[in-house]
């Protein structure tokens, strides 16, 4: 292994690593210890110089460095010291249910087994987007795996003691002690004689004959207590030595199953398999019946030995039930500790050439899990175009020529094709959206339905952006409706409405949200532009689109050029003369304007269209379905005014500097307030909703509009919030669903 990593190192030799800053010496953490502050720490078996996670890291612990023999020696030095500390205690990581999805649920990675749910190096691209939506996931799997089976081997224990007990005092009763004299007798038979159960029992078995032990019943309990044994074994150590393994995956051929096998490395401690390009659905449903069939004979040992110590297992009772026991018929705890079996693709496995075995797999209402990464092309095999691309885009099968401009036919859209199997849990989401997918994870893993995660995943060379982007690009493909936030629990309800969440999206009653562009005008003087943000400003940041647009110098700015967004408003005979252009900024950060083709017009009405769709199967644009929600922010609208006219104490929610820095409301906390001077400015709360909260002048975080969204944004801003300082006061809206346990986890912060 030595020599394949010096050969590994020497082939990177003058590539950067993302490295701790400022470096630690071997004496400063001996000094610290394992109680230290050196937390933080790169490994240098997986690091390939991204630099994603320098982007991310406001506070600058992060830096790139210059790979040389000196910088991997130390960063190898720093990951050994990092291995031997123990892991971040459980109160540190700000999750108070994971189950329950409450907390900051992207602390779960402080945890070192949950971190360590993909070990090792790959040979993904720099900059990829599959392999962090999917180790998100086997964090999330192993997250909820642990506890589950920490309880479990504790009632495991508890049983075989249990049963050991219950053998031993049937076993005693055996033998009659009611005859005083015949015990006498045995023990004047055996003085200067080791006095012991079994000759004890042997001499008075010959003077009285004793009782006859029921050899069918111990060979029974003998053979359950074995078995008990032996389930405890491989959940704690195994053959491996690493006991019972958390999941399962049957990788199709592709991108993920190639940067995943890379010798010398695999990435995933669990089994794993690799299967054609089309087929890992129907293959994870076969291993998933075998699977489920060793552990259901692990739960039939478990509940043969609670009904014995319950009161004696009857086989003529009991034998015909377990005869037919099979996993459909698991308690729910049975069920939560069955590790999953997962299928992971990319979007031309899944949307296209596997497309009939994951619909099987979805109407067969096995809870087989689906992890599609989405990559909106077939990046493993040159990059051809995928029926999961958009509009306008260019790659291989869809050039940019004289009659032909890329891309023209629409979106497959894959969640909701998911959603009308009616069957089967689905999420759509992003690695920049980590709440909304790590609860989107949680809820299709524990549902026992067949599960479909679609999630938007970066692929730097063939969409043609930066290394370090994968974070950025995911966030402006939700925020500018190109890839929309979804999901679709079956569970939730009979009407596709009550189904269907669009939560997370920003500004939902919008096509497109705004941003706010800065330049320097013919001064040098920073001006600012606040803008709709259309599929046509995210794809200008791309290569895959670059094709569809043309920059006009201003010399030959005129009045036929309309902003696209006003030029998509206009009906299709007054846009004859007119040329739809976006603003940008050029390397100086000057104004210009970036004329846009028709093609790229096409794209952001298909977006548009797609957006106003998914808003109609959301219930979002029935105006009945929202009457009581409107009802009761007028409500509260009003009554914040005549509070406010009369001068009374309620919570403090205006727009000025200091907004929440007075002291709490002597009141009822009828509103979200913010102790605003502690603010960290950690973007927490403004990613959750823009529209009630915002920064003030200082970059300080202050409540806008109390009830610009749900008293559930509300509740998750407060639990992110890294200072603290969010008191979510009580609901606004009494219609709104679970306020319950939405005031009860509010409750801490108040």
């Amino acid at each position: 292994m030595e020599k394949e990593l010096a050969l590994l190192r020497e082939t990177l030799g003058g590539f950067k690593f993302a490295t701790t800053k400022p470096y630690w010496n071997q004496k400063e953490k001996k000094q610290a210890g394992s109680g230290g502050l050196f937390s933080i720490t790169v490994n240098p078996y997986t690091c390939k110089g991204c630099a994603v996670c320098v982007d991310v890291c406001d506070d600058n612990a992060l830096r790139m460095v210059t790979q040389s023999a000196d910088s991997v020696e130390t960063l190898r030095r720093d990951w050994d010291f990092w291995q031997d500390l123990p892991t971040t205690p459980p109160q540190y990581n700000r999750i108070d249910d994971l189950n329950e999805k409450i907390g900051a649920l992207d602390t779960l990675l402080l945890d070192k087994n949950n971190y360590s749910s993909m070990s090792s190096g790959d040979g993904a691209c720099l900059g990829c987007g599959e392999k962090t939506a999917i180790h998100l996931f086997t964090s999330t799997v192993t997250a909820l795996m642990q506890p589950r089976v920490q309880a479990f081997v504790g009632k495991l224990d508890t049983l075989i003691e249990g049963l050991e007990n219950h053998i031993r005092m049937k076993l005693a009763g055996t033998v009659n002690l009611t005859d005083t004299q015949a015990v006498l007798q045995a023990m004047q038979a055996h003085r200067g004689d080791d006095l012991t159960l079994a000759n004890l029992s042997a001499s008075l078995s010959q003077q009285s004959g004793g009782e006859p032990i029921d050899q069918a019943w111990l060979g029974r309990v003998t053979h359950l207590l074995e078995k008990l044994n032996d389930l405890r074994w491989r959940y704690v150590e195994g053959k491996n030595h690493k006991g019972r393994a958390h999941m399962g995956i049957v990788n199709s051929t592709g991108c993920t199953s190639v940067w995943a096998s890379t010798f010398p490395f695999n990435p995933y401690p669990f089994p794993w398999t690799s299967h054609l390009f089309q087929d890992s659905p129907s293959v994870a449903m076969g291993v998933f019946e075998g699977h489920m069939a060793k552990m259901v004979e692990g739960f039939k040992t478990v509940r043969m030995a609670e009904i014995e110590l319950a009161g004696g297992y009857d086989p003529q009772q009991h034998d015909a039930f377990f005869t037919y026991f099979n996993w459909e018929q698991l308690a729910d705890e049975e069920w939560h500790l069955c590790p999953p079996v997962v299928a992971v693709g990319g979007d031309g496995a899944m949307y296209d050439i596997g497309f009939q075995n994951l619909s099987r797999m979805l109407m067969s209402g096995m809870p087989v899990k689906v992890m599609v990464v989405d990559t909106q092309v077939y990046s493993n095999t040159g990059g051809q175009a995928c029926t999961s691309g958009f509009v306008s885009q260019v790659a291989d099968m869809s050039p940019y020529g004289k009659k032909d401009h890329g891309k023209t036919e629409a979106r497959k859209e894959i969640s909701l094709i998911g959603m009308t199997h009616r069957t089967a849990f689905v999420l759509q989401s992003s690695v920049a959206h980590p709440t909304h997918l790590i609860e989107g994870y949680i809820d299709g893993l524990n549902s026992r339905r067949p599960a479909l995660f679609n999630i938007y995943a970066v692929c730097p060379p063939e969409q043609g952006v930066g290394d370090d982007m994968l974070t950025n690009q995911s966030k402006l493909a939700v925020e500018s409706r190109a890839y929309p936030l979804f999901r679709y629990d079956p569970d939730a309800g009979v009407a596709f409405s009550a189904c269907v969440t669009l939560e997370g999206n920003p500004s939902p009653d919008r096509d497109w949200l705004e941003y706010t562009l800065d330049y320097l005008d013919e001064a040098g003087a920073v001006q600012k532009m606040t803008l709709p943000l259309t599929f046509a400003d995210f794809a200008l940041t791309e290569g895959r689109f670059a094709k569809q647009f043309k920059k006009a110098p201003p010399e030959t700015w005129n009045d036929d050029m309309v902003p696209l967004a006003d030029f998509l408003k206009l009906p299709a005979d007054e846009r004859d003369g007119k040329f739809p252009f976006i603003w940008a900024v050029d390397k100086k950060q000057r104004l210009m304007r970036v004329l846009t083709s028709q093609e790229m017009v096409n794209a952001c009405e298909e977006r548009q269209q797609f957006w106003h769709q998914l808003k109609d199967v959301a219930g979002l644009d029935r105006p009945a379905a929202n009457e009581a929600e409107v009802a009761a922010r007028v409500r509260s609208e009003l009554l914040q005014r005549i509070t406010d006219s009369l001068g009374g104490s309620a919570p403090v929610a205006t727009t000025g500097a200091n907004s929440a820095s007075a002291a709490a409301p002597a009141a009822a906390h009828d509103a979200v307030w913010i102790d605003t001077p502690e603010c960290t400015t950690c973007d927490e709360c403004t990613g959750i909703n823009p529209k009630i909260f915002a920064y003030n002048e200082q970059n300080k975080a202050i409540v806008i509009n109390p009830t610009a969204g749900t008293f559930l944004d509300i509740v998750k801003a407060a639990e992110k919030c890294t200072a603290g300082i969010i008191h979510p006061g009580t609901p606004w809206n009494p219609n709104e669903a679970n306020l319950d346990k939405l005031v009860a986890r509010a409750a801490k912060f108040n």
